[in-house]
């Protein structure tokens, strides 16, 4: 029984020591274990797979992804950083720029702004196109020009109070629709994702105006495209008592983990410590500093439940996400995943 408790346990969980980390490498292959058929098999695949949407704004997404391989986890995590498209400002044509900042590094920059768009109403644009269509093109224009305010105080030294548009927002971008672009989007849907990027500095007498065009495109051709600012996974946290931890050991354990992952609760007159939710441990292993409780807890991941954190930095791609992240797993698996076919 103990073997294969502890077979068990190097198949389906990480340990974290004291001084190491055990069951690291992968055991579900063929012939690892006797006794055990690991095989790949699609219906086993299809009955265990799932993902549950635990958290979803605008900003943010947080999902599991339960019964993959790490292999399968991180390809999920690149495909997120480098496949899914987004709309970026592609080309600039500079009219006039008398700040400081360079034409380039002033089109970089704007490059960088993530533009509120759904990317599944645009095309890609073809190689050697020079002037863009509705269908796979979006342009803004950015005319600013600073003045000093007369009504500003004499004695004031403050950029604010002294001068007039001297700081260049994304707020002072605006899209100007190409062909029926006007008919097709209300108005206020085809915007930065944020209005108060800072784009430049200017003094008075200085001026940018320029036209911005914003096509389809993907991460792995330029980061400008990638659709997240970070995405992430991690293990799930398998936290287990092995021994009852009453009074005051309750709450010194408490403190060793993360806030809300251990509760102390009164039974029957008694502090009683109890795991609550293991999920916001960030195993800091804090409790192998206590040389009383390092014994009584065993902490471990769950080897084929990966946590994703997602920050998105273009909104569009949240409706692409919660349209497929509410299907069934298994299918949405395989729409990211596998490839298209042709229609």
């Amino acid at each position: 029984m103990a073997a294969t408790q502890a077979v068990e346990e190097m198949r389906s969980r990480v340990v974290l020591g004291e001084f190491g980390v055990r069951n690291v490498h992968t055991t579900d292959f063929p012939g690892n274990y006797s006794g055990y058929d690991d095989a790949w098999d699609q219906e086993r695949f299809e009955k265990n797979f799932r993902v549950d949407v635990v958290h979803m704004d605008e900003n943010s997404l947080e999902f599991d992804m339960v019964g993959i391989d790490a292999s399968i986890a991180n390809a999920f995590r690149r495909i997120l950083l480098a496949e899914v498209p987004t709309m970026a400002v592609e080309k600039v044509l500079v009219y006039n720029n008398t700040s400081i900042v360079q034409d380039e590094i002033l089109a970089h920059r704007l490059g960088l702004i993530p533009i509120h768009a759904d990317p599944r109403l645009f095309e890609y644009r073809n190689q050697g196109d020079e002037e863009g269509t509705e269908i796979d093109t979006l342009q803004f224009r950015l005319q600013v020009r600073c003045t000093r305010n007369p009504h500003a105080a004499k004695d004031s030294s403050d950029p604010n109070e002294l001068y007039m548009n001297h700081k260049v927002y994304t707020r002072h971008m605006t899209w100007i629709p190409l062909g029926n672009q006007a008919d097709l989007f209300p108005e206020g849907t085809i915007r930065p994702v944020h209005d108060d990027i800072l784009i430049a500095q200017l003094r008075p007498g200085q001026e940018i105006d320029l036209l911005m065009h914003c096509v389809k495109g993907i991460g792995k051709d330029h980061a400008k495209f990638s659709p997240v600012a970070t995405a992430s996974y991690r293990l799930l946290p398998d936290i287990t008592l092995l021994e009852p931890v009453e009074g005051e050991a309750a709450e010194e354990l408490s403190r060793c983990f993360s806030p809300g992952v251990v509760e102390v609760q009164e039974v029957q007159g008694k502090k009683v410590a109890r795991v609550a939710n293991p999920r916001l441990d960030t195993f800091s292993r804090e409790i192998f500093r206590n040389e009383k409780l390092k014994k009584a807890v065993r902490l471990a991941r769950v080897r084929d439940h990966y946590i994703y954190g997602v920050s998105l930095c273009c909104s569009g791609w949240s409706a692409v996400a919660r349209s497929r992240l509410t299907a069934t797993s298994t299918s949405w698996l395989q729409v990211i995943l596998l490839p298209q076919p042709p229609e």
